[in-house]
């Protein structure tokens, strides 16, 4: 039976962990051949022996575009052209608010978050484009669609790969290239305890807890993977999203559909909140107004 991948070529920045190694080892699964772009060096030459022939490594830190550049012409120079890029490679980036303004902080975070994917597009149209086609995923997040996620400059950055994903794809069309987006939400990854301070082993320990614990966040009722990301990334990368371009997939387990108390019975809706009584209490009161015999207006 043939798989979704076969004769498929991908570069997957943030190869080595969470998503993008979940991602990768779903795309091998499918037949593809990866380079795995990470500034992780050992896990991601332990990724190239793990899958001898189909993953090689590119060392890539995203915040020299010079090195995204590398990856994707040594991809397509190894196995012969470039169908797939996979702009997934991030971390949290400064907490800085309006009032606490960082501009250093600032422009490092948008150049990690949105200036690489923007790079990464770039550099890998030339090679699509012999190809007669190809799909650019680009991972934002729920913090581009909503306050309350994320830290403001990192939201704002995910904002961007959004909107970034929609102009891109009216340029790009005309090629065949299909660009889209993954909005994840909570997904138990390293990057939890990166915006900690932790380093990776220390991330990788919270990002098992945080998979333990973060289930009833969610209306769906279970922690968010990597897995279920890369699932969504296969999709945007095979021929059975062929039609689809300029858009987002949102991967959240519902947690965006609106507000707790609309999905979660025990949660005080805002009114109860408001005039401080339980959900019972509210109940309650319906009840007796429902009893209660009706008046006749005069």
């Amino acid at each position: 039976m043939s798989k979704r991948l076969d004769g498929k070529v991908a570069v997957i920045t943030g190869a080595a962990s969470g998503i993008g190694r979940a991602t990768l080892e779903l795309f091998v699964e499918e037949g593809a051949q990866v380079v795995a772009a990470d500034v992780q060096e050992d896990a991601g030459r332990e990724l190239e022996r793990r899958h001898p022939g189909a993953v090689r490594f590119a060392p890539c830190d995203v915040m020299q575009p010079e090195q995204i550049r590398a990856a994707i012409d040594g991809a397509a120079a190894a196995f012969g052209g470039l169908d797939i890029l996979f702009s997934n490679a991030g971390r949290g980036g400064t907490f800085a608010g309006v009032e606490n303004f960082d501009l250093a902080g600032w422009d490092a975070t948008q150049a990690l978050l949105l200036r690489a994917v923007v790079a990464g597009a770039s550099y890998a149209v030339p090679h699509m484009k012999r190809r007669g086609g190809g799909s650019i995923i680009n991972t934002s997040s729920i913090s581009a669609l909503q306050a309350g996620y994320a830290p403001i400059c990192y939201s704002v950055a995910k904002a961007g790969v959004l909107h970034f994903t929609r102009m891109a794809a009216t340029e790009l069309s005309a090629h065949r290239i299909r660009i889209n987006a993954i909005v994840p939400g909570f997904i138990a990854t390293s990057i939890f305890g990166g915006m900690l301070g932790m380093d990776h082993a220390q991330s990788a320990e919270f990002a098992r807890a945080v998979a333990e614990k973060s289930g009833s966040a969610n209306p769906i009722g279970r922690s968010g993977t990597p897995r279920d990301i890369a699932e969504a990334a296969l999709f945007l990368a095979s021929d059975a999203s062929g039609f689809v371009t300029g858009t987002h997939l949102t991967v959240d387990g519902g947690i965006t559909i609106g507000p707790r108390h609309a999905w979660d019975p025990q949660a005080p809706g805002p009114m109860q909140t408001a005039l401080g009584i339980s959900r019972e209490d509210a109940q309650r009161m319906r009840a007796g107004a429902q009893s209660a015999p009706a008046t006749k207006a005069r």
